[in-house]
């Protein structure tokens, strides 16, 4: 492989390397696509497989396998050109063969480069963060997990109430016949839980064990489907059996079997104190999400084209891998949502800058703040991933790429060395109602929260992240909002209602549900 020129177009981000592959490098790679085709090619007096190259060239022509060899050859020496000139390429190079013939052949790589950036400012940023309070509702909130897993469900001989479970039958009929989806056996309802159509579960309610009831409701009007909205249906419904809630004392024998804690009082401030971390965790999370959004502002540049389609083959491919996880394909989901791949990399474009201008900035950053990330610092992130998941040290590494590794390590010091420069506006949280209303902050509330921003953070580690399916190059693993979801449905597609006890016998949902 020989580098014969280098043409630079800066404007464009582009390096043209025009590169010679010579007859030795030409005639192994020749050789390759032989050994790799000859059990496909037939030719009269040879078994499959086993005809020499020459009389298959003499056959089919001395070019039969010019195309394979170049696509066996072509991408590693590239690749060897790109890494010889020193090129910080973002894109898979566009290739033209110019030159072919038996002593070798000539092609062209336009090759991307990633583009330079000066940011005018990263450090003195300003950004508001939230100082949260723990009120005695968030721990009650947070205790209320373990009462509901702890409460048990059981038979009582009495007319059904709101809050209970019922064991029932039905049949839904529409003009006298049953429709597809509209019946069950033994199918448990937790009443209150709104999962059937309105007027559903309140005419059920004062039903008993052995009673059988012929309920009339109607669809809603923007029911999905169609053959059943805004019509009237009529649902024969058997109560099997009824279930009340037995929710325990909450008191410290109640402690004692839910924790590792002697008495609720512990229990409690231990609630307490892990909805500190985790909402000061958020704040974090937040403001330096923040500081990020600035940091891109400083990012003035006109992205290469090949640059944003990469980031957007990276994009689709996260987002299949996360559908496949629910058992979806990527196709299936594009025609069920009546969406073309064209509309959905066009939805992902926005995304795809924004990352490319978070991964620039804090690259330059890395670059200012002359940070490194040694090998000793990789293989420290990785143990602590496969402590962290906890399997085996050679599964975390299989597959890893130290390289790309490094390159998050970098991104993430960079992003603490943003953080630590920045000036927080602190605010207060107060809770109530569930909304957050935003107050003055105290100058001893300002003081316990630099205090506690000078202790160090437990972090999950980036191999971690890797692991599990994030997205490459530096890409920001965002909550999967609006994605679908494998789901427990009914013959019409509905979702079945969450089980708040096990379930004695499998049954279908009813189409009734909502």
């Amino acid at each position: 492989m020989n580098v014969k020129s280098v043409v630079e177009n800066k404007e464009k981000f582009e390096v043209e390397l025009t590169i010679e592959v010579g007859q030795e490098e030409f005639e192994a790679g020749l050789d390759k696509a032989y050994r790799k085709n000859r059990g496909s090619i037939s030719v009269p007096g040879f078994r499959k497989g086993k005809a020499p190259r020459k009389v298959i060239e003499g056959m089919y022509g001395a070019g039969v396998f010019y195309e394979d060899a170049i696509e066996e050859i072509y991408p590693q020496a590239c690749m060897q050109a790109i890494e010889e000139k020193g090129l910080d390429s973002v894109a898979p190079p566009r290739v033209e063969i110019t030159d072919l013939g038996k002593e070798g052949f000539t092609f062209k790589a336009i090759v991307t480069v990633r583009p330079v950036i000066t940011l005018k400012q990263y450090k003195g940023l300003e950004a508001d963060k939230v100082l949260p309070t723990v009120t005695d509702a968030a721990v009650d909130n947070e205790l209320k997990q373990y009462v509901d897993r702890a409460t048990q469900l059981e038979p009582v001989d009495r007319a059904a109430e709101m809050g209970d479970s019922m064991v029932m039958d039905y049949e839904g009929v529409k003009d006298g016949v049953p429709f597809e989806g509209g019946s069950a056996k033994g199918y448990e309802l937790a009443l209150g839980s709104h999962t059937f159509i309105p007027g559903f579960e309140e005419q059920v309610v004062g039903m008993k064990a052995g009673e059988e009831k012929t309920i009339d409701l109607t669809f809603p009007e923007d029911y999905h489907a169609k053959d059943l909205a805004g019509q009237p249906v009529q649902f024969k419904v058997k109560c099997v059996e009824v279930k009340e809630k037995k929710v325990p004392a909450i008191d410290d024998e109640f402690a004692k079997d839910v924790s590792e804690f002697e008495t609720l009082a512990e229990f409690k401030e231990d609630l307490k104190q892990k909805i500190v971390d985790r909402n000061m965790a958020q704040s974090e999370a937040k403001f330096r999400q923040a500081l990020l959004a600035q940091l891109c502002e400083q990012v003035d540049i006109e992205l290469p084209e090949a640059m944003v389609e990469t980031q957007i083959d990276r994009l689709m491919d996260s987002y299949a891998s996360r559908l496949e996880q629910q058992g979806i394909s990527l196709e299936l989901y594009l025609q069920y949502m009546q969406m073309s791949t064209d509309k959905l990399r066009e939805d992902l474009k926005e995304a795809a800058v924004t990352q490319i201008k978070q991964q620039l900035a804090l690259d330059a950053v890395v670059a200012a703040e002359e940070i490194v990330v040694s090998d000793e610092d990789v293989e420290e992130e990785v143990k602590k991933a496969a402590a962290n998941l906890n399997v085996p040290y050679e599964r975390v590494t299989e597959g890893l790429d130290r390289e790309a590794l490094k390159v998050d390590l970098a991104r993430d010091r960079a992003m603490a060395a943003v953080a630590v420069a920045a000036k927080p506006n602190l605010i207060a949280a107060d809770a109530e109602d569930g909304e957050i209303k935003l107050t003055e902050v105290t100058k001893d509330e300002e003081k316990a929260a630099e205090e506690t921003e000078a202790k160090p953070k437990k972090r999950t580690t980036k191999a971690k992240a890797k692991t599990e399916e994030t997205a490459e190059d530096g890409e920001e693993k965002k909550p999967a909002a609006k994605k679908p979801r494998a789901k427990k449905t009914t013959a019409e597609g509905e979702e079945a209602p969450k089980k708040t006890t096990t379930r004695k016998k499998k049954a279908e949902e009813p189409k009734g549900e909502e």
